[in-house]
Formats: C-alpha cells, sequence, structure tokens
C-alpha cells in the first residue's frame, strides 16, 4: 500500500472513531505531500517519489520539533503537547529508524569508503551515506554521528 493510499484509509479510520486531532494531522500530512508533488512537477518531474515523501515528513517533524520547544521554553505547555501528538502521528508514517549500532556502523563504512581523515571531509561522508540510505537516513542523527567519529 503506497504512502498517500495509507493516509487516506488512516484518514477515514480516524474520521469514523472522532480523532480530531489526528484528523487534523494526516490533512497536513496530505497537504505537504500535495505541495511536494506540484512542486516537483514544475521541475517535469512525474508524481511523488517516497524519498521526496520521507523527506518532506521529516522536514515536518522538525519543524514541529523546534516549535515544541520554543513553545516549552515559552511556558507554554499545551501547545507543545499539541506540536508533540503531531509529531507521534508524522512519525507513524516513516520507514523505522536504524539504531544506534546499525548507524555507527554506517558511519564507519561511510568513513572508510570516502577515506575522510578529519572533520573537513564530513561532505564527503554524508555524501556516501545519503547515495547508500537515502532519505531513509535521519540526516541529523547521521551528522552527529559522522561528527563525533571524524572529531
Amino acid at each position: 500500500m503506497s504512502l498517500r493510499d495509507q493516509l487516506m484509509s488512516d484518514l477515514k479510520t480516524a474520521m469514523k472513531a472522532g480523532e480530531s486531532a489526528r484528523v487534523t494531522t494526516i490533512r497536513m500530512i496530505t497537504a505537504k505531500l500535495k505541495d511536494v508533488e506540484i512542486a516537483g512537477r514544475a521541475k517535469g518531474a512525474e508524481g511523488l517519489s517516497d524519498e521526496e515523501g520521507v523527506s518532506a515528513l521529516r522536514g515536518m517533524i522538525k519543524s514541529r520539533v523546534e516549535s515544541a520547544t520554543m513553545y516549552r521554553d515559552a511556558g507554554r505547555p499545551e501547545l507543545a503537547d499539541k506540536e508533540e501528538a503531531e509529531i507521534a502521528v508524522i512519525r507513524a508514517y516513516l520507514p523505522p529508524e536504524m539504531d544506534d549500532a546499525s548507524l555507527a556502523a554506517a558511519v564507519q563504512a561511510a568513513v572508510a569508503e570516502s577515506g575522510a581523515t578529519s572533520i573537513k571531509e564530513m561532505g564527503k561522508v554524508m555524501a556516501v551515506l545519503k547515495g547508500r540510505f537515502g532519505a531513509g537516513l535521519d540526516m541529523a542523527r547521521a551528522s552527529a554521528a559522522v561528527k563525533a567519529l571524524l572529531g
């Protein structure tokens, strides 16, 4: 089942169950994916690739994490909780993340393949990781692991 089909199925289920917060979040996801698809059409792409969809979802999570942090710092925990609830719904549509041991092994293999020896060559390692794992890899976690290994 494609991501879009899964979203539509879950939207219907959430509507029937009266889960208004989940309905709203799923609609936000479908709107974001539609925006990405339309932007891709302007560049001549047909449809939405899985990698583009995953990347868009990760971007949605990143912005909500930042918002939740700002809300907590401003003393608005109810708004932070709302953002975190949206993050939980969005994460359900992402592929499972690598565990720390697998990420460390992938980073070590990418460092060996690229021949990087210093933090200045981090871009080479990240390019190898992106080529190998695409959008299935959380690049923020990968970046931190590469910095720890090379730094």
